[in-house]
């Protein structure tokens, strides 16, 4: 009797799927943030932050958004900038990587759910090699902060006269802000500051870059950058998509921002090209801005929307619906357009469960979209191209505002913070989750094909 009851209550207790236990781990840290976040100490003025205003900077930081409701130098105190900093780093690590890392270093291993768990988060192949996985991931982020960091450290201290103390700070933040893809600033006007400058902005570029990569290509690039032909479909897919989509977005904003007088006009031409290429990897979901973005062209604003929508490589610190989801939508295109039966990629064929998982991460994430930017259109008196701007900002985690985040109400708030959480989570686990409810019926149905086009 003694020995059943607690094997009945295990049987009893619920169990939550990997991809739900991701989802409830990083809405725990956010509520643990926004709790944090409200506490007279971490405002400047001491005094009570609201609990919307809370909520939605706590979701931005966890989420890697960037999206601020509030003037992070002058609001928050520095406890309230730690709490933040703290939250960017935990939600761009993985809160059930962060977790499996704590279970490591306490009881030296995991069990087996915890080791599916991780291994959905961190797109890791096999779950017998993630003591050496999250140890490669943690060993990985925490070099590339620390270069970023004494990079940022030196210019901060020789080139604009800050002390040791400040130089370190200002040099720490950006780093994790930035490898993390975060893109919160210690500066009212984010890094416009410095839009000449190729010792600050190069570097947080170089960060931002890495961190989109994801965690699988940094990790096979480690082990074998010297052997291209040894790569996996998903790095050469992500690191071929990232170099296009820089360079594209790149040479557009050039192109059409080049003599606005509002942005590109005032530089000189190498600042130009340095403020035209760094506004291209912030659309990639890093968010920092060298120019300011409410004043850009609407041709440049769409095309950021469309890299912004896009974002970087999976399992990483990138948002959006991932190069690798593009692509696949690219080649099954092409396929057709060719009259092809096999999608083939690099070589290699696609599997059609591949195929349905692509359209339909993308078919939500607009139908998502589409639904925040007819509700806050219901509720304010934003133009469209501002509005979904914003929207798409905090769908693909990037950070970048035109400028009427902070004096959005509430509700429109609200649907953003339920953006950026949808845009961290929604195309990682709804991805895992399809990939794992793959079930084989015994039957087929007949087919019939409807007209199309």
């Amino acid at each position: 009797m003694s020995t059943s009851l607690p094997r009945a209550r295990r049987l009893l207790r619920p169990r939550l799927a990997p991809a739900q236990a991701i989802v409830a781990g990083f809405g725990a840290v956010v509520a643990a943030g926004t709790i944090l976040l409200m506490l007279p100490i971490s405002s400047a003025q001491g005094r009570w932050t609201g609990f919307v205003d809370a909520l939605f900077t706590s979701t931005s930081a966890v989420c890697v958004t960037g999206l601020i409701v509030t003037d992070t130098p002058v609001y928050w105190s520095p406890f309230g900038k730690l709490v933040i900093l703290a939250l960017i780093q935990l939600g761009g690590l993985g809160i059930m990587l962060f977790a499996a890392l704590i279970g490591l270093a306490l009881a030296r291993k995991l069990s087996v759910r915890s080791r599916l768990i991780t291994s959905t988060e961190t797109k890791s192949e096999s779950t017998g090699d993630l003591r050496r996985v999250a140890t490669g991931i943690l060993a990985t982020t925490l070099v590339i902060e620390a270069a970023t960091a004494a990079v940022l450290f030196v210019r901060f201290l020789t080139g604009y006269g800050y002390d040791v103390g400040r130089a370190a700070w200002h040099a720490l933040f950006h780093a994790v802000s930035s490898f993390n893809n975060a893109g919160f600033a210690l500066y009212t006007d984010s890094l416009m500051g410095f839009v000449s400058d190729p010792w600050i902005c190069l570097p947080i570029c170089a960060a931002i870059i890495l961190g989109g990569l994801g965690f699988p290509v940094l990790r096979q690039l480690r082990r074998e950058l010297r052997r291209p032909l040894h790569w996996t479909m998903n790095t050469r897919v992500v690191l071929a998509a990232t170099l296009v989509l820089l360079v594209v977005g790149s040479v557009f904003t050039l192109a059409v921002e080049w003599d606005n007088p509002h942005t590109l006009g005032p530089l000189d031409p190498a600042a130009r090209v340095l403020a035209g290429f760094f506004h291209s990897v912030q659309a990639r979901t890093a968010g920092f801005n060298s120019v300011d973005t409410s004043r850009l062209h609407d041709e440049t604003w769409l095309m950021t929307d469309v890299l912004m929508f896009i974002g970087g490589g999976p399992a990483g610190t990138a948002g959006g619906i991932k190069v690798t989801t593009f692509a696949v939508l690219f080649f099954i295109m092409w396929t057709e357009l060719r009259g092809g039966t096999a999608v083939n990629v690099l070589g290699k064929r696609l599997s059609r469960a591949v195929h349905r998982e692509a359209i339909t991460v993308v078919v939500i994430s607009v139908g998502a979209i589409m639904a925040a930017v007819v509700a806050i259109l219901a509720m304010t008196d934003l133009d469209l191209d501002r509005v979904l701007f914003e929207a798409v900002s905090a769908f693909g985690t990037v950070g970048m505002s035109t400028g009427v985040t902070a004096g959005l109400p509430d509700a429109a708030k609200i649907i953003l913070v339920l953006l950026m959480f949808l845009g961290r989570l929604g195309p990682l686990t709804l991805g895992s989750a399809l990939a794992l409810r793959e079930r084989r019926i015994a039957y087929e149905l007949a087919k019939e094909r409807p007209a199309i086009g």
